[in-house]
């Protein structure tokens, strides 16, 4: 096996980073130190370590999806001491675990999180394009003419964006994404605009739910691209992940996935 590959499956870093690791001369076989991106190493027989401590392929990779709540920062350890998504999975019991991608503090739903370095990377990286669905409330009467400039794929700062699937959601789609989202989709329950603080119940009644599926993974996206379209977020939720849905998790739980979802993920990429 690549030792690349044997430091991914080990939940180490992804591949990306484990070469950089390599690179960096912090990878040891058997006590030697390695640098060629093409070196071998046999499973249960060679002895890697990473800046000196063992690295041993765990018995089997972990997935799982959490249905994350709003109020929490997408990372395993936060120096400002901000809550985190690490406080709600069991990561004591699974050494390795780490989120895929990432959502904001304020966006809730679904974050998957593996001790499989090789699916994460496989899902992280931009050419395979995993589809992701999020559930939106945004301000103003967002127009079918939006929806369609959403649709053809419209022009940020950091380039153009790729075609979006929108859906503007009324009636009982409208209600199902409003008891979807819940009332915790923003943590403070309200937004600065222009000076000051309105509601999100004075939001609501004038706003827009509506249903984007992207298969990019760019910083803020969903809300960049509304905001440009002229209908800032007001809460913003993500109800799938490619094949998988959160379907009737509750916020703030998580479940381990089978083996079926994990194959059907590495499919999906």
């Amino acid at each position: 096996m690549r030792l690349q590959k044997f430091l991914a499956r080990a939940g180490v870093a992804s591949r990306r980073h484990a070469e950089a690791l390599i690179a960096e001369g912090r990878v040891t076989v058997n006590g030697a130190v390695m640098s060629e991106m093409g070196a071998k190493v046999t499973p249960g027989v060679d002895a890697v370590a990473v800046d000196g401590e063992l690295v041993v392929l765990p018995a089997e990779t972990v997935t799982l999806m959490l249905h994350k709540p709003a109020g929490y920062v997408t990372t395993m350890s936060d120096p400002q001491g901000r809550p985190t998504v690490a406080e709600l999975v069991d990561g004591a019991a699974c050494p390795g675990l780490f989120p895929v991608g990432r959502l904001d503090a304020d966006t809730t739903g679904l974050l998957l999180f593996t001790t499989d370095g090789e699916l994460g990377q496989l899902l992280l990286h931009p050419r395979h394009h995993v589809t992701k669905t999020y559930l939106a409330l945004v301000e103003g009467a967002l127009e079918e003419a939006d929806a369609a400039r959403l649709r053809a794929g419209i022009e940020l700062e950091d380039g153009p964006t790729l075609p979006a699937d929108v859906s503007i959601l009324r009636g009982a789609d409208a209600r199902r994404a409003a008891a979807l989202i819940g009332d915790d989709a923003q943590a403070s329950g309200t937004r600065q605009r222009h000076g000051g603080k309105r509601s999100r119940t004075a939001l609501e009644g004038a706003g827009t739910y509506v249903e984007v599926g992207l298969r990019e993974g760019r910083k803020r996206q969903v809300r960049r691209m509304l905001e440009a379209v002229g209908h800032p977020i007001i809460a913003l939720h993500r109800q799938s992940l490619g094949p998988l849905d959160l379907g009737e998790l509750d916020r703030g739980a998580f479940r381990i996935l089978t083996e079926q979802e994990v194959g059907a993920l590495k499919s999906a990429s």
